[in-house]
């Protein structure tokens, strides 16, 4: 069972930087301090160079035990990938190889991190990494990308 806090949608302004959403595994929705499949929740916020706004709030019961097999034949994997669509990013503290091809697949770019880290603290470097040179699949999910070469082929390969 899974429960979803979404603030209301209000339009972009004209012109309006177009933000990158992402989504954050935590267990308490002040750090980033989960794995994929044994997160309780996901925080998703929309940020662009200057800001960041809270989207919504997926919240789920039921979760992986993390214990490096599956704990049964139910699937707690894709309710977690589906509630995330439209994500560009999704950051974690670890996330098993089926789950991983499976956010991949919808779209999402999983981001490991070493260690927890405060929501602040995520938002504040992809803040730094969008004023900065994004990767080229983040320009093409941004739309800034520009024509394409042979080199972005290369980077991209060594960011998977």
């Amino acid at each position: 069972m899974s429960r979803t806090l979404k603030l209301v949608d209000s339009a972009p302004e004209e012109g309006a930087e177009k933000p990158l959403r992402i989504a954050i595994a935590t267990n308490d929705m002040e750090h980033m301090n989960a794995h994929f499949g044994s997160a309780k929740k996901f925080a998703v916020y929309d940020v662009t160079k200057t800001s960041s706004q809270f989207i919504e709030a997926h919240e789920f019961e039921n979760i992986t035990k993390q214990k490096g097999k599956h704990d049964d034949q139910d699937d707690k994997i894709t309710p977690k990938v589906e509630a995330l669509t439209g994500c560009a990013l999704l950051f974690t503290l670890a996330i098993g190889g089926p789950s991983a091809a499976k956010v991949v697949k919808a779209g999402i770019h999983p981001i490991k991190r070493k260690g927890p880290e405060t929501i602040e603290e995520v938002i504040a470097q992809v803040k730094v990494m969008l004023n900065g040179t994004p990767p080229p699949f983040l320009r093409k999910i941004l739309g800034t990308a520009e024509k394409p070469s042979f080199m972005d082929d290369i980077e991209e390969e060594e960011t998977v």
